[in-house]
């Protein structure tokens, strides 16, 4: 293995992005939304593409807005589907984020003969050539340091709202906090997270940095604090042990099977794979743990 100064950018550029994703995931997880995040990261194609439709540009900010007005869009047509048409909440976030992500991927089409827009990029990303810049520092790797700093500081300012809102929306209430706002400020957040992830992980894989971190952690602790904290610390795992896995394991492969000539595979990818590997081995534990008298674990406070 040949690590070089482009293997260190992948790696802090994808740990600070798994890092983003873990926060906002984890209260996404606790509010019983965390199929929401699948919604978002889906239905916010459209307002990418209408975003690149108006501007002929790739900028954030019209980035960054038309993700949080479909983000919005998703959370409100939600609502509104289960509510009116008497349907459950699973299958009413399917028909909007389906309905929307389909618009979104034709609207791309369009966009892409009058924009440099590539629909591969922004459904896998491409955090290998996204780090290639010719600053010192990755402006994706400020971006998502940026990121994780804002988010980090969101959860420290407005943990205890997020806690009420997630544990006990009737409390919140009487104390003065509106339960829904919070929530919808949650979806703002993970919409701006999701897109602003797009570039390296792309929509389809932040799916995973949003769920799957903190449902491991929700495996090992029943304290919200410390959730927070193991979810980030297999967010971060994650993402290196997957860069890892992405330069490795293809050769490795290649020769067991006679293809020597197999080269590296997308890093995104074996993130999340690896995510979902990290999961699945805290599960078996947790298990485990449980079969031989250990205490059961109790819901998140």
């Amino acid at each position: 293995m040949n690590w070089t100064e482009l293997d260190t950018w992948i790696v802090i550029t994808g740990v600070l992005v798994c890092l983003a994703c873990a926060l906002p995931g984890a209260f996404l997880m606790l509010n019983r939304q965390s199929m929401l995040g699948d919604g978002i990261s889906h239905a916010v194609l459209p307002g990418l593409a209408i975003a690149f439709l108006l501007t002929h540009s790739r900028d954030i900010l019209p980035m960054v807005v038309g993700a949080v007005v479909a983000g919005v869009l998703t959370a409100v047509l939600t609502q509104a589907v289960q509510r009116f048409g008497q349907v459950e909440s699973g299958a009413a976030l399917g028909v909007v984020f389906c309905g929307l992500f389909a618009t979104g991927l034709i609207l791309i089409r369009v966009a892409s003969d009058r924009v440099d827009l590539d629909a591969d990029c922004v459904l896998y990303g491409s955090i290998e050539t996204a780090v290639v810049d010719v600053a010192r520092v990755p402006r994706v790797a400020l971006i998502s340091g940026g990121l994780f700093l804002v988010n980090a500081l969101l959860t420290v300012l407005f943990y205890k709202e997020l806690r009420l809102a997630a544990f006990d929306p009737a409390l919140a209430t009487t104390l003065g906090f509106n339960a829904d706002a919070i929530r919808l400020g949650l979806t703002l957040v993970a919409s701006v997270t999701t897109v602003l992830a797009f570039e390296s992980v792309g929509s389809i894989l932040v799916i995973a940095m949003l769920v799957v971190p903190a449902a491991t952690a929700s495996l090992l602790t029943s304290n919200l604090s410390r959730l927070l904290v193991t979810a980030m610390l297999f967010a971060a795992a994650s993402a290196v042990l997957g860069h890892i896995g992405a330069i490795t394991l293809p050769g490795f492969a290649g020769r067991l099977l006679g293809h020597p000539g197999l080269g590296a595979t997308s890093s995104a990818a074996m993130m999340a794979v690896t995510a979902g590997i990290l999961f699945l081995l805290v599960w078996v534990f947790s298990m485990w743990r449980d079969s031989h008298g250990r205490p059961q674990r109790s819901t998140p406070t």
